[in-house]
């Protein structure tokens, strides 16, 4: 479903010559390196949820260059960036607020009674069932660790 998204706005993007073509085309490359790398075992190629995963890695990247271009005084490589995150993040769900977070943590280590960093695992694991695409987990893991430290 994704992905036919992703390849209608391509198409609609060629025709209206839109400037967002460019991060589209770059998402669709990923995709297809993931399905080449992925078929040996799935011929459906990737699915929606490795799709999403690999859009925020996608953004990541592009926010390490960012930074690298700030520090390096190229603004201009630095907006192009930044044009591609917004591309990328059209088709990431909505990310929760830090108040949304906060209880999504909250009520996970409630419900599994989590009272020590011992128990860290698994409630990053429900989180990350729960709640993929839709938290930064990289942050998400210093505000579990606070919680249960």
């Amino acid at each position: 479903m994704l992905r036919q998204r992703i390849n209608d706005d391509v198409k609609t993007a060629m025709k209206a010559k839109d400037e967002a073509l460019s991060g589209l085309r770059l998402i669709t490359a990923a995709i297809k390196d993931k399905d080449i790398a992925a078929r040996p075992g799935n011929m459906n190629g990737i699915s929606d949820a490795e799709i999403i995963d690999m859009l925020q890695k996608m953004i990541r990247q592009r926010q390490e260059s960012i930074e690298m271009y700030t520090k390096g005084n190229r603004p201009e490589l630095a907006a192009k960036e930044q044009g591609e995150i917004d591309v990328i993040n059209r088709y990431l769900p909505k990310q929760l607020s830090q108040a949304e977070t906060e209880a999504a943590i909250a009520a996970i280590v409630a419900e599994t009674g989590a009272s020590s960093i011992k128990d860290m695992g698994k409630v990053m694991g429900l989180l990350k069932e729960r709640f993929a695409g839709q938290l930064d987990f990289g942050k998400v893991g210093a505000l579990v660790k606070a919680k249960l430290g």
